[in-house]
């Protein structure tokens, strides 16, 4: 993740982003990372673009992933492209990516050896700020690969989600950055790449990912500044529906009629109030989808090829 590409490539990467944007017709642009090896990226991986491509047919997704970015990755999105979907796959180059921001020194400095990349695997935090930057660039939506998208974002704009909220206030107490829509170089954007780049921990879990973008958001919060920064913060029905301590019931089939109850009421919400659902892959990677799920109906409702084995 971490090698500069030289010259050339450089060119390569800016030529094929710039040649795919001018041969599509975008109504809107759509970003993702994959950090792991090409092997991992299965079939709820796939089923994350499924639901993309199903709310926005007419989009484009870029998929930012050194492994995905061969013949065998164009392979694993061939069902895609074959139905006209426009998604391109290709190699990070970090140094065009982070040029102009804070993070093109904070990257210089890494190569460098001139701080410790922390214990937490260097990829996900060269994601998280890999997505601030990227949105920067070009302006868009970012998803994780564990996000199923249920209603179309189109409408949205310079918005962010919470994942929880103070059971008393009611105002959110933390943010996650796994759903980011924002317009090409926003100011909070830039707050956040440079809060990146200003305070890299790469010791704490989420220091540099979901907890940044809330102590950032919180500043302007408390802040007596009138700038408005133009955004806007949605509640957690909105992208995370679902907290990370529960997710496990949510692919289980109803065992009783109490249950099966339980199951339709809350499936009925889900299809009402929220955009999209976060399933917490770090929780839920192992689960089974059994087959009455509300997971497996939330698939069902958003697949594109649903006689998949996936989901029956």
């Amino acid at each position: 993740m971490t090698q500069k590409p030289q010259g050339k490539s450089r060119q390569k990467f800016k030529t094929r982003i710039k040649s795919f944007l001018s041969e599509s017709s975008c109504e809107s642009l759509f970003f993702m990372i994959w950090i792991s090896s090409l092997e991992s990226f299965g079939e709820r991986e796939r089923f994350t673009i499924e639901s993309l491509f199903k709310s926005h047919p007419n989009s484009c997704l870029i998929l930012v992933s050194n492994s995905l970015d061969c013949e065998r990755g164009t392979l694993i999105l061939k069902p895609f492209t074959d139905k006209g979907l426009k998604v391109l796959a290709i190699k990070p180059d970090f140094t065009y990516i982070f040029k102009d921001t804070s993070a093109e020194k904070w990257f210089e400095r890494l190569k460098k050896g001139m701080f410790s990349p922390g214990v937490i695997p260097l990829e996900q935090n060269l994601s998280n700020i890999l997505r601030l930057a990227l949105l920067y660039k070009f302006g868009g939506i970012y998803l994780d690969t564990d996000v199923i998208i249920l209603k179309p974002l189109t409408s949205l704009h310079n918005v962010i989600g919470a994942q929880t909220v103070d059971p008393v206030t009611r105002k959110w107490s933390r943010l996650n950055n796994a759903v980011l829509i924002f317009d090409k170089n926003h100011p909070l954007l830039k707050s956040f790449i440079d809060e990146f780049s200003r305070t890299f921990n790469g010791n704490k879990w989420g220091h540099n990912g979901p907890y940044l973008v809330s102590r950032v958001v919180a500043r302007f919060n408390v802040s007596n500044s009138s700038w408005d920064m133009g955004f806007s913060v949605l509640p957690p029905s909105s992208f995370y529906p679902v907290d990370w301590t529960r997710i496990s019931g949510f692919y289980r089939a109803s065992v009783n009629g109490r249950e099966a109850n339980w199951s339709q009421k809350r499936l009925m919400h889900l299809r009402k109030h929220s955009l999209s659902v976060h399933l917490w892959n770090r929780e839920s990677k192992k689960l089974r989808i059994e087959e009455g799920s509300i997971i497996q109906k939330l698939m069902s409702d958003s697949c594109i090829f649903c006689n998949s084995s996936f989901l029956h």
